[in-house]
Parts: C-alpha cells; structure tokens; sequence
C-alpha cells in the first residue's frame, strides 16, 4: 500500500529531469535550446537552400530578467531567435535580435511573419523581411536576407499599449498589426497597414468590434487575440477575440475592409461584418485557424452541403492547475457565413496524464498556421501546455480525433509554475508547449513557454500515413 502510495504521489508532480518524452506516433529528431528563452511565437521561412526559424519570445523572468547570448557574451532581453533548421536533427543557433526589456508579458517579441521581398509588390527583391511586434510598444521590419546578420528597417508605433500576434499577406503585403493604439478603449484592437514596402509604410485604417473604439461608452467587447486573412483570393479575414473568456469569432469581407470608411464610427466598423460567432463567457478564441471548402465523407451523396467552409477555433488556457474552465479546440461550420455554427470540440482528457495537478498550464492555447499541403485540411497540431503538442485528424471535423502527441522532457532549464494554497506558494517544475508550426517537408516544431526550448518533431505510423494521403 504504501508503495502504491508513493507512485502515485510521484505521478501527481509530474516528470522530471531525466524522464523520456511522452510520445505516440510523434518523435523527437532535433532540439534546440534557445538559450533558455521563453518562446511564443515560431515561423519556419524557406531561404534558397535553407529552411530558418525564427522564434519570437516573451519577457525574461524575475530571477533572469536578461539572459547572456552566447554568441556575443552579452546579456539581452529576450527578442527574436534566428536558428538554422535545413538540418532537423542538428539546428544551428545564428543570432538574437534584443527584444524589449521586461518580464514575461511585460518584454520580449513575441510575434514573427516573414516575407520575402520577391513576393511583396514593392519590396526589395533580394531581401528577406521578418516583420516582429516589439514587446507592447510597437512593431518592427528587420531585413533577414542574410540570417546571421540580420539588419533593421523600419519600426511603426512605439507608443503602443500592446501588441500581439499579428498576421501579413506577402502576396499583397497588408499586415493587420494587433495594436492598442491610444484612446481606444481595449489593450487590443487592429491597425492595417500596407507593407508592400517595408521601407515605406502606409497605415490603412484602424479596425476593431464596434463599442471599442474611442469616445464610445457602455460595456467595452472583449479585445482582440489576432487576425487570419485569406488574402484578395478568399476575400476573407478571421478575426479572434478573447483568450480564456467572452470569445468572438468575427469574419469580415476583406475588400470592404481595406476599402471602406476608414474613420471608427460604429457604422464603419460594422460594413465588413459578413457573420459572428459569439462564445460563451466561458471561453476565448486565441486562434481561428480557416479550413475552406473541405469535403465532408459522410455528406458526399448530399444533394446540398457535401463541402463545407470550416473554422478551427483554438482558446488559451491562463490559469495553473486547472483553475479555469477547460479551454480546448472547437470547430464552426461557417458554411452560411452569416450563421456560423460550432459542430465538434476537442480536449485531451485530463485524466490521461492527471495533467490538472503536473504543475503550470493545462489546455489549449494555439495550432499550427501553416497551410502548405502536407498537413493542410488533414493534420492539426495543437499546442496544449503541459500536455505538450496534439496531432488531431480533421478530415472529418465533425469527428475529430486525436492520432498521436509529444510532450517533451523536463529538462534543466524549464523553469516553475507556481499557485497560492492557503496563501503559500506551491511551485513544480513543468513543460509549457505554449506554440507549434509545422513546414512544408512535415517537421512540427514546438517551443515552450517555461524555457524547454525548440524541439523539431515529425509524426509517424498512422498520423503520417494520413500526412500522405494514405
């Protein structure tokens, strides 16, 4: 009895240093440090013969405010991690772009896009060029043609409230910044700029739901998370708001958008709004990932409705331990743009790892965004804090099924996660898979919110099976 005792107290505190990754059908082929940086945002950008990550972080910590990069011996605040990734199994560290100083939310610069000039309409053709937010005050375009050396272009705001995860159409070069532009009533709104060159940018418009913006009163909507556009093609912008609570989904007609009244009157805000999904309090929209014109198995001798236009909607859980409602995923049909409807959802059951007492967070907090065809409308892959990456088959999205996840090692750098219990601090020491993305050969990359690192993944047996169409 007391051994069974014993194990199961071991189990409630979670892995430790030393322990194998939890993994099925995922491996692990490659890892990077990051210098024992906290780490949001990954976008993994083709350069020539190259493939280069360039990682986004969040603020320092208290003990660490600024970490010592080790290719200058000098400490920083965390910014933006540039890593060599043509080899998987062997990435290469190449440079760290300072960040704004501060800690956790409070620094940092968590979100990168990255745009090659060749593509943007008036950009240099031999530049490479990754747009970055710049802890809450503003945002920056670094030209990145040459990884190791990366050089500054152009900084927009600078006296921002906050910043976010923002989203840019190389294509065309409109880039909707999430911004809190002073004297709109939220931390986050959006400002559409055209960066078709970076060199010379021209601000668009301000946008946001209709009761946020300046001089309005009575309740204030809940603020924006970040953007998805479908570019002139689509003609379509997916808006998320909310993180944990009060999430919106708002799909907006992009050329109304772009080429309406630009002025914030709730008139104005109002014309692009094609539908809205409006979220329980319970639960936010951190990201709204669009799958359009997906073939649905069970409706193909439908007369009406054989294909449908998806929204992947995915919360961020905030609270340790459990001390939230359940944020998960969600799917909406939004078919009847108008109309959006949720028709499934998805969590990893909590008693599969007791992941409420492992330490940190445990839920959902973000999926891949790529839409290469590797995994695009087959695979998604879902960051879910303690619980590491999922790999969910959504063929059929209203059945989606888990096919395989990874949850890292502890290692030494991941850092506590602390709760108050009559009013002491409980900490453990716990991964927080915090952001995934995934590139055209089909590696998954995960980064950790508790200074785990990088971890380069591919996915195996039946979930690759479905990556090829098998």
């Amino acid at each position: 009895m007391a051994g069974a005792l014993a194990w199961q107290a071991a189990l409630a505190d979670g892995p430790r240093i030393g322990d194998p990754p939890e993994a099925e059908n995922m491996r692990l082929v490659g890892h990077e440090p990051l210098q024992s940086r906290a780490a949001y945002q990954p976008t993994i950008h083709r350069q020539g013969g190259r493939w280069i990550a360039y990682i986004g972080h969040m603020g320092g910590t208290d003990e660490v405010p600024s970490p010592v990069n080790a290719l200058n011996g000098q400490a920083e605040a965390n910014g933006t991690s540039v890593v060599d990734v043509t080899d998987p199994a062997r990435p290469r560290y190449l440079a760290h772009i300072p960040g704004q100083p501060g800690t956790y939310e409070g620094g940092g610069a968590q979100m990168t896009r990255v745009c090659d000039g060749s593509q943007l309409p008036r950009g240099d053709r031999d530049a490479v060029y990754l747009l970055r937010a710049v802890g809450g005050q503003g945002h920056e375009i670094w030209d990145v043609r040459a990884p190791e050396t990366p050089r500054l272009v152009t900084r927009l705001g600078g006296n921002l409230r906050d910043t976010h995860k923002s989203f840019w159409e190389c294509g065309t070069g409109i880039a909707y910044l999430v911004s809190g532009v002073p004297g709109w009533r939220v931390r986050r709104m959006t400002e559409i700029y055209d960066l078709s060159d970076p060199a010379r940018p021209t601000k668009i418009r301000d946008f946001g739901l209709p009761g946020q913006e300046p001089g309005t009163q009575g309740p204030v909507p809940t603020e924006l998370h970040g953007p998805i556009s479908t570019g002139p093609e689509g003609n379509r912008v997916y808006f998320g708001y909310g993180t944990n609570t009060g999430g919106v989904l708002q799909i907006v007609d992009r050329g109304k958008l772009l080429q309406g009244p630009a002025e914030p009157t709730r008139e104005n805000l109002l014309l692009p709004e094609l539908g809205r999904l409006t979220m329980s309090s319970l639960n936010g929209a951190h990201t709204t990932f669009p799958m359009l014109g997906m073939p649905i198995a069970e409706f193909r001798n439908d007369a009406v409705g054989a294909t449908r236009d998806i929204v992947m909607i995915v919360d961020e859980a905030i609270q340790n331990e459990c001390r939230e409602a359940r944020q998960m995923v969600w799917f909406a049909d939004v078919s009847v743009v108008a109309r959006p409807m949720v028709i499934s959802s998805w969590t990893v059951p909590e008693a599969s790892g007791n992941f409420c007492s492992r330490g940190g967070r445990f839920g959902a907090h973000s999926s891949n965004e790529s839409m290469a065809p590797i995994f695009y409308k087959k695979l998604a892959f879902i960051a879910f804090f303690n619980a590491g990456v999922r790999a969910l088959d959504v063929r059929d999205p209203y059945h989606p099924r888990e096919v395989g996840y990874f949850i890292p090692p502890v290692r030494p750098e991941t850092d506590k996660r602390c709760v108050t219990v009559d009013g002491q601090p409980r900490c453990r020491t716990a991964v927080q898979t915090n952001n995934v993305e995934t590139d055209e050969r089909g590696y998954v990359y995960i980064v950790d919110r508790a200074n785990t690192g990088l971890d380069i993944l591919e996915v195996t047996g039946p979930a690759r099976a479905i990556a090829e169409g098998r």
